[in-house]
């Protein structure tokens, strides 16, 4: 028998029994990934479990305080990488009163208080260690007394392995999860925060700097700050699937104050958009645009496209872009410019009206005369047999074309004085205060209204 000094006084006085079980089985995961033997088995009850692996069998070497090279080099499939975790958890075990034993084909362990070679004095923990019991024994088991079923299921609760949380997409950078009750965040596996708000759990893999740091000895109460840049990244690897749809979903309740914490990252949120983009008839528009575009807007809902208000930041980010789908993202600017170009002109000449559109025609010049003449702006005015032919139920009578500095106007619009007058001298509004229509609704009134006025001046033939 050999006493080997583990070198503890005291330590680790936050560390309950689940803790430590968690080092032992973090060990055995991490064995059983590096040598591709069977799965680890967790037995016993109701006091006495056993924890075993089926790898190389633990050794004294194992029991100092050191980077572990081998699990240093296998990063993408390792839990650990320093030999401070089974030290813990023996001085855990033990301040905790709970009787470990430890047996492979290179020797038993156990673990006891004695005083420390040369220094009477002090006394440390110290493995105890044996000829094995069983030199032929394949792996490491380790004995547990003392301990409780729900200290087992608290260990067992930190790992993603146990925890029944579905794998909904793989990244470069982890695993995006099913939720189960509350979001968790595990770092190779392991729990070390939760996030009641978030919308998936996240496994991350691929450990950087700012996580590497944030990780302390008790891989627990990790801050947000240390994983955001990861939950991020992984979000932003998907874009389809069950992982995009429920993304997108989640935008959609945003408004509401319904949706979760991922969206509260402007990049993800802006991601969101462009999956509802792809599958959905939609467009973009900010609080302000709402209330400064509110013909715009109503005209979009008469097209069947749905209204989902953003943030200005994200807005920022959408704007010009194209979705996952490689479509335009739809924002006001957007809608604007389909909207130009959804038109289709069928320009008639004067010369091929009925004598009483021409006659309405004619009048062109004197309504003008009504609100001063003319406006400088407008070059010409024009008359289409089409205006957006492929809107249905609501085609535009008019429309100011600022880029060709005439206003154009359908041609049924003829067909009275009053209709006529009315659309003219709305477009002319247009074209002399460049702003946009207020309403659909106040479009309609300004046009009557206009129209009587014009029909009120002056008694006109086809009034």
């Amino acid at each position: 028998m050999r006493e080997f000094d583990l070198n503890i006084e005291k330590m680790l006085e936050d560390w309950d029994v689940s803790h430590a079980i968690r080092e032992v089985i973090a060990n055995a995961l991490d064995e059983r990934a590096l040598t591709g033997t069977a799965d680890i088995e967790i037995t016993g009850g109701p006091t006495r479990f056993v924890i075993r692996d089926f790898g190389r069998g633990l050794t004294h070497r194992h029991l100092t305080q050191n980077e572990n090279e081998e699990k240093l080099s296998r990063t993408d499939v390792c839990i650990g990488k320093f030999g401070v975790g089974l030290k813990d958890a023996l001085a855990t075990f033990h301040r905790h009163g709970v009787g470990v034993r430890l047996r492979s084909r290179h020797g038993d362990f156990a673990v006891s208080k004695a005083a420390k070679h040369g220094f009477g004095d002090i006394a440390t923990l110290h493995a105890v260690i044996s000829d094995p019991s069983d030199p032929s024994m394949v792996g490491t088991e380790v004995t547990l007394d003392g301990c409780t079923a729900e200290d087992v299921g608290a260990a067992k609760g930190l790992f993603h392995r146990f925890s029944g949380e579905r794998v909904l997409a793989e990244t470069p950078h982890g695993q995006i999860l099913e939720r189960r009750g509350g979001a968790r965040i595990y770092v190779k596996g392991v729990k070390v925060a939760d996030e009641p708000n978030f919308l998936f759990s996240y496994n991350i893999t691929s450990v950087n700097a700012a996580i590497r740091k944030a990780l302390n000895r008790e891989r627990s109460n990790v801050g947000r700050t240390a994983y955001a840049a990861r939950v991020k990244e992984m979000a932003l690897a998907v874009s389809g699937g069950e992982v995009g749809n429920l993304l997108a979903d989640d935008y959609l309740l945003r408004s509401e104050g319904r949706a979760h914490d991922e969206l509260e990252y402007a990049d993800v949120a802006a991601h969101a958009c462009s999956i509802l983009s792809a599958r959905s008839n939609v467009m973009f528009v900010t609080h302000d645009q709402i209330h400064q575009n509110t013909s715009a807007i109503d005209m979009a809902k008469r097209e069947g496209i749905a209204i989902v208000p953003v943030q200005g930041t994200v807005a920022g980010k959408i704007g010009g872009t194209t979705d996952v789908g490689g479509g335009a993202v739809r924002d006001i600017h957007q809608y604007a410019r389909e909207t130009a170009s959804s038109f289709s002109f069928e320009f008639v000449d004067p010369s091929r009206l009925s004598p009483p559109e021409a006659e309405v025609y004619s009048m062109t010049d004197a309504i003008f005369g009504l609100i001063g003449g003319r406006p400088p702006n407008v070059r010409e005015v024009l008359v289409s047999e089409t205006m957006r032919p492929e809107m249905s139920g609501f085609e535009p009578v008019g429309l100011w074309e600022e880029s060709e500095s005439r206003i154009i106007v359908k041609r049924d619009q003829l067909g009275g004085l009053a209709r006529y007058a009315g659309t003219l001298l709305h477009e002319a509004a247009h074209a002399t205060g460049g702003h946009p229509d207020v309403s659909r609704e106040f479009e309609l009134d300004l046009t009557e209204t206009l129209g009587s006025v014009a029909v009120g001046h002056r008694r006109m033939p086809g009034a």
